[in-house]
């Protein structure tokens, strides 16, 4: 029959401190080694002193040009090769412009049935008073939708290279809040409180209008973005969170590029199988006119207005 080791006469044993190891709860090394961080080494003074020297010295030997003939050599050489890219390349620009058609004439590739009947029959196929915003989101619809990728995707691009972590961001603004704004600056924020709200109000407006007068989304989101950076540069960025934090605005960029995406495929499918939508183009005039022309101008005005914030507040602080 085996006995029963008492705990004090096991812990003893070979055994009980292999397991022990085993399972992690023993560093064989605690204290048996010496185990210290190494220290930072401190050059005297006068070692620094001697250093820069040397540098200054290896840098005037090969960057002076009357000691370096191969650095003289080397300038030299690429003033005459730029001089003789600029006028090749003035040249290749000059005979390019030479072959243009004359302006005006009637054979011209602009004046082709394209053009012509974007001016003839734009507002009758747009019901738009702007011919200019009812060829860019109705019969150029598609490439205004690649623009507008290329904002979204150019802020995801920024956000991953800027984004800082919240837990961060946070500990930051408690030990210096404000620290991105002046403090408090009452000449700044007194016109901030006067211009934000006719920003805002008159950037809806250039939106709204778009399809009626000269404006749109793009014109319209960069003024609804310019309001808010002023806002965030005059309150700061906690008071701002108020009414646009991260969550509002990932939910305002992503509706509007999927409800861009979703308008524009169901009128790229009608029109491209020669079946007639049934979003009405109402009176030309009207505020609710211009078929798909004024949701997409705001879905626009959204994303641009997102975007520039989120450059600023991402160069500004990292976050949104």
């Amino acid at each position: 029959m085996s006995k029963l080791k008492p705990q004090e006469e096991y812990q003893k044993t070979p055994a009980f401190r292999f397991f022990r190891w085993l399972s992690g709860n023993y560093d064989p090394y605690v204290g048996n080694m010496e185990m210290q961080p190494q220290k930072e080494k401190v050059l005297a003074q006068e070692t620094m002193i001697e250093r820069m020297h040397e540098a200054e010295m290896v840098r005037d030997k090969v960057y002076d040009e009357e000691l370096n003939k191969a650095a003289r050599l080397f300038h030299k050489t690429y003033v005459v090769m730029a001089v003789l890219f600029c006028i090749v390349l003035v040249g290749v620009l000059l005979v390019t412009v030479s072959y243009l058609p004359p302006s005006g004439n009637a054979a011209n590739p602009v004046n082709n049935v394209v053009s012509k009947r974007y001016i003839e029959q734009g507002l009758e196929e747009t019901g738009a008073l702007n011919s200019v915003a009812g060829m860019i989101l109705t019969y150029r619809a598609f490439d205004t939708f690649g623009e507008t990728n290329v904002l979204f995707i150019a802020t995801c691009c920024v956000m991953i290279l800027l984004m800082v972590d919240d837990a961060i961001l946070k500990k930051q603004e408690v030990k210096n809040d404000r620290r991105f704004e002046p403090k408090n600056d009452a000449i700044l924020q007194g016109a901030a409180f006067v211009l934000c709200p006719i920003i805002f109000i008159f950037g809806i407006y250039i939106i709204l209008n778009g399809h009626l007068s000269p404006g749109g989304g793009f014109s319209g989101g960069s003024i609804m973005g310019a309001g808010l950076i002023l806002y965030v540069s005059a309150f700061g960025f906690k008071k701002t969170q108020r009414f646009f934090d991260e969550h509002i605005y990932k939910i305002a960029k992503i509706t509007a590029l999927c409800m861009y995406g979703l308008i524009g495929t169901y009128f790229y499918m009608t029109g491209a199988n020669g079946i007639e939508n049934h979003i009405p183009l109402g009176i030309p005039g009207h505020i609710l006119s211009g078929g798909i022309i004024l949701p997409i101008d705001i879905c626009v005005g959204l994303e641009v207005a997102c975007t520039m914030y989120a450059f600023y507040a991402l160069f500004r602080r990292g976050g949104l």
